[in-house]
C-alpha cells in the first residue's frame, strides 16, 4: 500500500507492506492509508516492524493496535531478521523475509537516498550498502518507488553513484572551489532546483566522510 505523500523525497509515497499478518512501515498516520493496511491485514495484524523511526514511515505505527519494533541487528522479529543499515539515519534496518528484502529508505525503487551529518553518515551508509550487497536476494522491496527485482545491479549502481560523486568533489576541491553553491555546482550540477537543499545536505555528509578520512585539503 502507499501513502498519499508524496514529495520531491518521498517520491510517490511512502510504501506499507503486509507480510502475513506482520505489518511493515505502517507510514503516515493518515487515516485513509491506514485503513488500506487494515483492510490488506485480512487476518489481523500480529505486529508492526519498522525500518527505522522517521515520521513518513513510522507515524501510524501505534494506531494499528499491535506491539510495534524498530529491530536491532540480527533480532528475528516474526518473519523477518533486521540486518543493521545504518546511514540514512542511525537506526535504520533491514528487514529480510528469506531472499526478500525490506529496505525502507537504505535503497529506493528509483532515484538516490538522502544523507544528512548528524542522524545519518555516509561512511556508514557504503558500509550499510556493501553488507546489503553480500546477501543473496531476489527482490527489494523499498520504502519509496517501484519494486528492485535486480538487487545486486542496484546496490551496485549505488555504491558506484556515491563514489562517482565523490570524486566529482574532489576534483572541484582540487580546483579551489570552496564555498557551498560551487560544490554544489560542480559535483551535484544535475540536482532540479526543488533537491538542491537536499544536495547540499549531502554535500555536507561527503564532506564529513572525507573529513574523518583526512582527505580534505588544507583549510577546509
Amino acid at each position: 500500500m502507499r501513502a498519499d505523500n508524496p514529495s520531491a523525497l518521498t517520491l510517490d509515497g511512502t510504501n506499507s507492506y503486509v507480510v502475513g499478518r506482520w505489518v511493515v512501515d505502517p507510514g503516515p498516520a493518515d487515516p485513509a492509508h491506514l485503513d488500506a493496511v487494515r483492510a490488506a491485514a485480512a487476518d489481523g495484524i500480529e505486529g508492526v516492524v519498522l525500518t527505522h523511526s522517521h515520521s513518513d514511515h513510522a507515524e501510524g505505527a501505534d494506531e494499528l493496535g499491535a506491539p510495534v519494533t524498530l529491530p536491532r541487528d540480527q533480532e528475528a522479529v516474526g518473519p523477518f531478521r533486521a540486518v543493521a543499515t545504518p546511514g540514512h539515519s542511525a537506526d535504520s534496518v533491514c528487514l529480510l523475509a528469506g531472499r526478500v528484502c525490506f529496505t525502507g529508505d537504505t535503497v529506493l525503487g528509483t532515484g538516490s537516498v538522502f544523507i544528512a551529518p548528524g542522524d545519518g553518515s555516509l561512511s556508514a551508509y557504503l558500509e550499510s550498502l556493501h553488507r546489503l550487497r553480500g546477501h543473496e536476494l531476489d527482490v527489494i522491496c523499498p520504502g519509496h518507488g517501484p519494486y528492485v527485482w535486480d538487487p545486486r545491479a542496484k546496490l551496485d549502481e549505488y555504491i558506484e553513484h556515491r563514489m562517482d560523486r565523490e570524486r566529482r568533489l574532489l576534483a572541484a576541491l582540487d580546483s579551489g572551489l570552496r564555498s557551498r553553491d560551487e560544490l554544489l555546482d560542480a559535483a551535484w550540477s544535475d540536482a532540479p532546483p526543488e533537491l538542491r537543499p537536499a544536495a547540499a545536505l549531502t554535500l555536507a555528509a561527503h564532506l564529513e566522510k572525507l573529513a574523518e578520512e583526512r582527505r580534505l585539503p588544507p583549510g577546509i
